[in-house]
Formats: C-alpha cells, sequence, structure tokens
C-alpha cells in the first residue's frame, strides 16, 4: 500500500520535476504525493510553495530553481512568465516538439483507446518566433496612470505591459507607439471593464507575410473616436499599411469583437497567400495565425485527402475557405460550410479571387447543414474534412458521417483530446485510424495542431456467409443471361477511362432497374451491417453497360 505524505497550503516542497503537463506545468513528486508547478520543466530540481492542496496532490508556486534542467533555455521575452502566453519559452524547442507529440499520442492512447498509432514526425519550425500574423492587444491603464497596452497575465484581466511580444510581428510594436501617442494627443480614455466607461478596447492588428500588407483595426466602446483623419494620417507612415478601420463593440462582456466594422481609410481587407492560394482577410475572418506553418498544415491535409480530381469532398468548419480552396486545386468539387455569413462570403470571394468555379459554400452549423443536404440530395462525399473548434464535432454530425460513407475522413484539430473522442466514436462505426501528424502552428505554448487520415475498412472475406445460389431461386430471366459481371465490369473499364465496379455495385444498379439478382446476392452476415452505396458516377457507367448488353430497357 503506498502512503502519502500530508502536505498542506504553504508548505514549501522540494521536487525534481519529471514530466510536463498537458499545460505546460511542471510535475514532480514529493513523498509520493504529486505537485503541478507553473515554469518549471522537466529536468529541474526546485522548491516550490504550495497553493493549493488535495489529498494526494497540489498545485505549487515556483520559489527556486535549485538545478536547472539541462534543456532549459534563457527566454527570449522578458515578460514570459508573467504574461503566460509562452508557457513553454523557457523550454529547449527540441523538447517542446517532444512534448506536443506525447501529448497527442497520450489523448489517443487514453482517451481515443489507440495502440500502436502510426504517428508521422511532428512538423516543427526553423524559426520559432515572430511568426503570428495576427494580434490583440487589450488597452489600459498602468497603477500610476499610464495608458498601457500588453498581454492579460494568466487567468487574469491584467494587463502586461509589452508592445513588442516576441511572437508576433516587429512592426506591432510601431502601430502601438502610435495609437497610444495618438490617444495622449486627444485626451481619449481607455476601456474600463469594471465602469463600462472609456473608449479604446483593444487594438487589433493583422499582417500578410506573404504580400507585407497590414490592417490596423481599434476596437470602441462607441461609434466614433476622437481624432479620426489625425490617426489615419500617422498610421498611413507605416509603409506597409493599407487598411484602417474601427470596430465597434459597447457590450459589457469579454468578447473582444463586435459586428459592427467601419473603414476609415484603404481597403476592408488585407491580402495574404498560404501556397498558391490568396486570401482576402477581414478583422473578422478566421485565419490560422502562422502563416509558414498553416501551408504544411493545409499541405499534409491535402496529402491526406488523396484527391485524384473525380472526387466530391465536404469541407465542414470552412471558415473563409481557407482549406476549401486548397482542395479544390485537386478536387472534382468542393463543398464548405461555415456558421458566419461573413466568412462564408469570404470564402465566396476568395473562390473567384483565384478562379475557382468547383466550389459551394452553405452558411449554418455543419450539424445541420450536412443531414439537410444529405437527406434532400442522397448525394454521398467521397472526402470529408472536418476542422471544428476546441470542443470538436456533434455527435449529429459524426453520425451523417457514418451515414455518408466517404472513403477517408481528413480531421484537422486544434485539440488532441476532443479529436481522440472524435476518433473513438468514428472507428468503432466502420472507419480506420490510418496517419496522424502533429503540426506545431504554435511554438512556445502548449497548443498543437494535428492532422488525422481515416479510411473507410474494406469489407472482409468473413464477412460474408456462404451461400449456395441454385437457379431456381435465383428466377433468372432471358435478358440477364446476356451479360456476366466480370463482361460489365470490363465494359465499364473500358468504356470511362479504366473505372472499377464490384459485384456489390452492379446488384445495386441491377435492382434499381427492376432486374432481379436473387435474393441471396452478397448479403453481409450481420443484418445490421452498412454496405456501402453505389456512387453516382460509377452507378451512370454500370447503366450504360447493361443498356449496351439490352438488359435495361
Amino acid at each position: 500500500m503506498v502512503i502519502f505524505m500530508e502536505y498542506r497550503k504553504n508548505d514549501i516542497v522540494t521536487l525534481k520535476i519529471e514530466d510536463c503537463g498537458i499545460d505546460g506545468e511542471g510535475i514532480g513528486k514529493a513523498d509520493g504525493f504529486t505537485v503541478f508547478v507553473k515554469d518549471a520543466v522537466i529536468g529541474d530540481t526546485v522548491r516550490a510553495k504550495i497553493m493549493k492542496a488535495k489529498k494526494n496532490y497540489g498545485y505549487g508556486r515556483l520559489e527556486e530553481i535549485i538545478t536547472p534542467s539541462p534543456d532549459r533555455v534563457e527566454p527570449k521575452c522578458q515578460f514570459a512568465r508573467q504574461c503566460g502566453g509562452c508557457q513553454l519559452q523557457a523550454l529547449s524547442y527540441e523538447k517542446q516538439l517532444e512534448f506536443k507529440t506525447s501529448k497527442v499520442r497520450g489523448h489517443l492512447e487514453r482517451i481515443g483507446g489507440f495502440t500502436d498509432i502510426p504517428m508521422e514526425k511532428i512538423l516543427g519550425m526553423d524559426q520559432p518566433f515572430h511568426y503570428r500574423n495576427k494580434a490583440q492587444f487589450p488597452v489600459g491603464k498602468s497603477k500610476d496612470g499610464r495608458i498601457i497596452t500588453g498581454f492579460y497575465a494568466g487567468r487574469t484581466h491584467s494587463i502586461i505591459e509589452n508592445r513588442d511580444c516576441a511572437l508576433g510581428v516587429t512592426r506591432n510594436k510601431e502601430v502601438l507607439d502610435r495609437v497610444i501617442a495618438h490617444m495622449e494627443k486627444f485626451h481619449i480614455q481607455p476601456y474600463d471593464e469594471n465602469t463600462g466607461k472609456g473608449v479604446v478596447r483593444h487594438v487589433l492588428i493583422r499582417y500578410g507575410f506573404f504580400t507585407d500588407e497590414m490592417m490596423v483595426c481599434l476596437i470602441i466602446n462607441g461609434e466614433k473616436l476622437p481624432g479620426e483623419e489625425a490617426l489615419v494620417k500617422s498610421l498611413r507612415q507605416i509603409p506597409e499599411a493599407v487598411s484602417v478601420m474601427v470596430n465597434v463593440n459597447k457590450k459589457r462582456n469579454n468578447v473582444i469583437l463586435g459586428e459592427k466594422v467601419r473603414l476609415l481609410w484603404g481597403q476592408p481587407y488585407i491580402t495574404d497567400k498560404i501556397g498558391e492560394i490568396s486570401y482576402q482577410i477581414s478583422p473578422l475572418s478566421f485565419f490560422q495565425v502562422n502563416p509558414y506553418q498553416t501551408g504544411r498544415l493545409y499541405g499534409k491535409a491535402l496529402e491526406y485527402a488523396q484527391l485524384s480530381g473525380n472526387e466530391t469532398v465536404w469541407d465542414l468548419y470552412c471558415g473563409i475557405g481557407t482549406i476549401s480552396l486548397f482542395l479544390a486545386q485537386k478536387a472534382k468539387m468542393v463543398r464548405g460550410v461555415e456558421i458566419i455569413p461573413a466568412a462564408i462570403e469570404n470564402a465566396k470571394e476568395n473562390a473567384c479571387l483565384n478562379g475557382f468555379d468547383n466550389t459551394e459554400f452553405f452558411v449554418g452549423k455543419a450539424e445541420e447543414v450536412l443531414p439537410e443536404q444529405f437527406a434532400r440530395t442522397g448525394e454521398r462525399a467521397d472526402v470529408i474534412v472536418v476542422d471544428p473548434p476546441r470542443k470538436g464535432c456533434d455527435e449529429t454530425l459524426l453520425s451523417t458521417i457514418i451515414k455518408m460513407q466517404p472513403d477517408r475522413v481528413v480531421y484537422v484539430s486544434c485539440d488532441s483530446a476532443t479529436l481522440a473522442r472524435d476518433l473513438k466514436y468514428l472507428c468503432e462505426r466502420g472507419y480506420e485510424l490510418k496517419k496522424v501528424c502533429p503540426v506545431d502552428m504554435f511554438p512556445n505554448t502548449v497548443s498543437v495542431e494535428t492532422v488525422v487520415l481515416l479510411s473507410q475498412l474494406k469489407q472482409k472475406p468473413d464477412d460474408y456467409i456462404n451461400v449456395t445460389i441454385e437457379l431456381d431461386d435465383m428466377d433468372i430471366t432471358s435478358a440477364e443471361t446476356k451479360a456476366t459481371y466480370d463482361e460489365i465490369k470490363k465494359y465499364v473499364a473500358e468504356h470511362n477511362a479504366g473505372m472499377k465496379v464490384s459485384n456489390l455495385y452492379i446488384s445495386q444498379v441491377k435492382r434499381k432497374c427492376g432486374i432481379e439478382v436473387g435474393k441471396n446476392y452478397n448479403l453481409p452476415k450481420n443484418e445490421d451491417s452498412r454496405q456501402p452505396q453505389c456512387p453516382e458516377d460509377k452507378e451512370s457507367a454500370i447503366v450504360e453497360a447493361l443498356k449496351h448488353f439490352k438488359m435495361n430497357s
């Protein structure tokens, strides 16, 4: 029996950090008592103060690093520990990648129940700093009354003053300098969450890495900003600036952006590229924040989709069409679904911008639109791509995916825990986990993206019962004797660029045409087993073959 030493709040413990939690905290043990310590890294020996104690574990505050880990590095940002936005900046980048790989694998094993996971090497960055193309800086006041901007300290709304974040572009500092100078000149007060008074809430900056276009958008508690023309004049001196806007948010909540946007100068968007695809990005657009890694992420999704040019693809949670357009380069048709109307408008504009006429976009919840479209048309998808929010996919959506039976499902996830849960659901209902690739979209943080390929399980020979077919039972007509299944397959292949069709598909089409194929033909063992349905293009090819052999009137 394991006996745990009892520790209480404010006790001081010495720990050897041997593991890392999912939020980047170091994990050590004192006499069997597990302690989670923020800012400690694997390999450290530390002294920590217990801040919260449970029966067998507690949370500690780092008091002293007695012996630093060989993998500990000096953070590039002096505010890293206070800010909390870069939880892993004190850990070498090589070890960060190991941690993220282990995090994904651990979730798939513990939550998904997977073993022998086909994990590819994580895609990391050569330069893991200054990669963010978007930053949202809260504006407030310091204790001595100065206007400041920076980032919220972890789990608080206290601003850590910083105009030069190590993850953002270097131009951000000049923008913030000019905005604060303008506020001081025109006596504009920052927004106060406690009173609901004040004007400027946040400064949103977007930057196009491949176009050098910059957008500045001030989120304000009102309809108008004092001295708007003067602000525009100041910001236009930044060479990259192409857009100056305000966003109106009068609500007393924690949501950063309001719904109303007003253009002060320039164009209402910036343009940037991922690979060969150009995108127009507005203040409200969702666009991946790391453009270098986004190309690799979407490239991996495209690789997993295995498109030949004949596939119909559904892209769920499509945003402004970022993945959709990547897929459209090699797909026959791509249909995207997104709940935000403005994003769908952006997606349509981006499709036109890139000259794609093989895309279609729908406004609505993916878990509602997909079932509605499937029920209305019955059209199946060859490939379904999902890129859901952190909460993962709705079960109704997963159920519809199972009913549509796409050959492949490509799942792009920003939360490996909900990913594992959803993969378990799909793999218990006819799919197989084929490939997993973590992608480090957010170096120096605990977040990691993952791309997964699922393939539909092929029915095995033992999925069927042995059937003895008697000619009397089949009630064969003279028409049916005009062509064998092999002859139909040969005709289809010769007249449709080598297309392959199965006996099952031929029998399904025969039944549709009123041709009897025998009541026991190709039935599965389990009456509840789901059989793949003949795709529309193969059905047309089989019908043509039946007509050729005069088997279909």
